[in-house]
């Protein structure tokens, strides 16, 4: 299957009103009709327009792979049986990472359309197609998404994974977003930074991020974004969403640590936007600071969305967790890891 998010307008989403409005201006993130990160943070704006065109004509980065992606494929028989630890993270792409932790299985930002964009003709397009066909994927206890941007949540995926009956976790505000998709409303729970949600033996909170949101030019910070806790009775796991670096991710190790997986999401940096996408040795530390166990690069490797060289960030969080001691998995795209026995190191993403 094949999808493309071919309706632009509709993929723009819904605008928050009456109660769903009403809780978002209570979060004391929120303030002057948006919401704000906990620091001051410089976002894109349309001042940058001149130099990003610049760079996006003269940059010398080499943003797309030279090489075929050495994809796992597979179906759902990859999962029929548990987990021998109890926990098991397979990335399939992008922010896209299927984890099974202590019976439950969660999804982060489901993406499977063919580009991130509105549009099905133009936008950035999939280095590799998805190692895990949507009709093979199995049953999942729940979707999260860390915030509305089209790279994180796709209108196509959302649709064909609600017609399979899931329930969807997002931020405060884009569960307007989902509505407007078809999604029931009582399988939307939104949540605000430090909120938490029961999912049968998980408990699933909303932590902050420093990033901004919006699917339009109109509608900029109109939603919450954040990072997820996933905490099971035996294991924990951490994924970043989209953040610049800051002093957070230390309080989040404290409260919700130490974490027996960290998923950071490591690409599409750029000194044009140093505050809302970490660069790679800030990202090894930030897993530091979380008292993560295992790092797992996420957000990488399957668009080009940024003027580094494709695979720049796990050449240079690689190199930074050696330094440091930190382990490291770099996985395949669809090769399943379990944190207490990671794979060997594989560096399938040089070129030959």
């Amino acid at each position: 299957m094949t999808l493309r998010s071919t309706n632009w307008l509709a993929s723009l989403g819904g605008r928050p009103a009456g109660d769903r409005l009403e809780r978002m201006q209570r979060s004391p993130q929120w303030a002057g009709g948006r919401f704000h990160n906990a620091v001051p943070t410089r976002t894109l704006a349309a001042r940058d327009l001149p130099s990003t065109v610049r760079m996006q004509v003269t940059g010398k980065g080499v943003r797309y792979p030279t090489h075929l992606i050495p994809v796992v494929r597979l179906s759902k028989d990859a999962f029929a049986d548990p987990p021998a630890s109890g926990l098991r993270v397979t990335w399939l792409g992008h922010a896209t990472a299927l984890v099974e932790i202590d019976g439950a299985r969660v999804l982060t930002d489901p993406v499977w359309s063919e580009r991130v964009s509105p549009s099905a003709l133009v936008g950035p397009r999939r280095f590799f197609p998805p190692p895990l066909p949507l009709e093979e994927l199995p049953p999942i206890d729940a979707v999260v998404v860390s915030h509305d941007h089209y790279d994180h949540l796709d209108m196509a995926t959302i649709r064909a994974l609600s017609a399979r009956g899931g329930a969807f976790y997002v931020p405060l505000g884009v569960g307007a977003h989902l509505e407007k998709w078809g999604v029931p409303a009582e399988r939307i729970h939104e949540l605000d930074w430090t909120e938490s949600a029961p999912v049968g033996p998980l408990t699933l909170t909303l932590a902050p991020a420093r990033h901004f949101s919006g699917r339009s030019l109109k509608d900029r910070d109109r939603t919450l974004w954040g990072s997820w806790v996933l905490a099971g009775p035996r294991h924990r796991v951490f994924y970043s969403g989209d953040t610049g670096d800051f002093d957070g991710f230390a309080a989040i190790g404290d409260a919700y640590g130490p974490f027996d997986a960290t998923l950071m999401s490591a690409g599409a940096y750029s000194p044009a936007w140093p505050a809302i996408h970490i660069f790679p040795e800030e990202l090894v530390r930030a897993h530091q600071d979380l008292r993560g166990g295992l790092l797992i690069p996420v957000h990488w490797g399957t668009f080009n969305l940024a003027f580094h060289d494709w695979n720049d960030p796990v050449r240079r969080i690689t190199a930074e967790a050696a330094r440091r001691g930190i382990v490291v998995a770099v996985p395949r795209p669809g090769q399943v890891v379990e944190p207490s026995s990671p794979p060997p190191e594989d560096p399938w993403w040089g070129t030959p």
